[in-house]
């Protein structure tokens, strides 16, 4: 799908009046604007956790997926065994190519990524960019559970953006929303989620690159928490602001 700014602009107009709505209203909107192509990527995080709920409660015409790096957190896969369970609907799994990962531990062995962030991007790249790229492929619309105040680099986001790198509109729902607002949506419905929010774990991946956090520390702090950079991210969301409109 190529970039279209009249058709982005189209959209960004349609989508003013839904800024301080409930997300589902703007999902219905826009399943029936795109019609076809939608995907949803969860991580099983609280956030993804909320939108899943919408998608299969209200039997939304949307396809959602996950990425098993395989190095998640024993509670993230009974986070997903508890959301298939509740919901019995199908969530398809994508998985980094067997050779690409092998490739890589031969030559450097399990956990390269603590030594540099070029081998911790590599890492990324061959778990997580990769899969998403099949996933996303020939698709017109991406929903992801990001929010505004998650990071540095993702308040600097927009609701509705161009995602150059796999020609399609992505679309965060929660855009706006806080933490709390979020937690309390959960507690509500009695949603499934994944138990190391409760203990200090806001932003989860995988198991060796994350950690909790302590109070007052940076949404992002427990990710590759050896890194300096405040701006963490493994790639599966890159910002072009050229492109973007709010």
């Amino acid at each position: 799908m190529k970039y279209d700014a009249d058709l982005h602009a189209e959209i960004v107009r349609a989508l003013q009046k839904y800024t301080e709505s409930d997300p589902l209203d703007v999902l219905r909107f826009l399943v029936e604007y795109f019609d076809q192509g939608i995907v949803f990527s969860t991580s099983f995080g609280i956030e993804d956790q909320l939108i899943t709920h919408l998608i299969f409660e209200n039997n939304l015409p949307v396809r959602v997926f996950t990425l098993d790096t395989g190095r998640n957190f024993q509670e993230t896969y009974q986070t997903w065994n508890d959301t298939l369970a509740r919901y019995q609907k199908t969530i398809e799994v994508y998985s980094p190519k067997d050779s690409a990962v092998a490739a890589l531990l031969n030559s450097k062995g399990p956990n390269s990524f603590y030594t540099s962030v070029e081998n911790r991007q590599e890492c990324c790249r061959i778990r997580k960019v990769e899969p998403l790229g099949r996933a996303l492929h020939g698709q017109s619309l991406w929903i992801t559970g990001i929010r505004a105040d998650q990071s540095s680099n993702r308040k600097d986001m927009n609701w509705l953006e161009w995602d150059d790198a796999h020609g399609l509109f992505k679309f965060h729902p929660l855009f706006h929303w806080k933490f709390d607002q979020v937690r309390a949506f959960i507690d509500a419905h009695q949603i499934p989620y994944n138990v190391l929010h409760d203990q200090g774990f806001v932003s989860i991946g995988c198991a060796p690159c994350t950690r909790a956090i302590q109070p007052g520390e940076d949404f992002r702090a427990g990710r590759w928490w050896w890194e300096a950079s405040s701006k963490k991210e493994c790639g599966l969301h890159f910002h072009t602001p050229s492109t973007s409109q709010s």
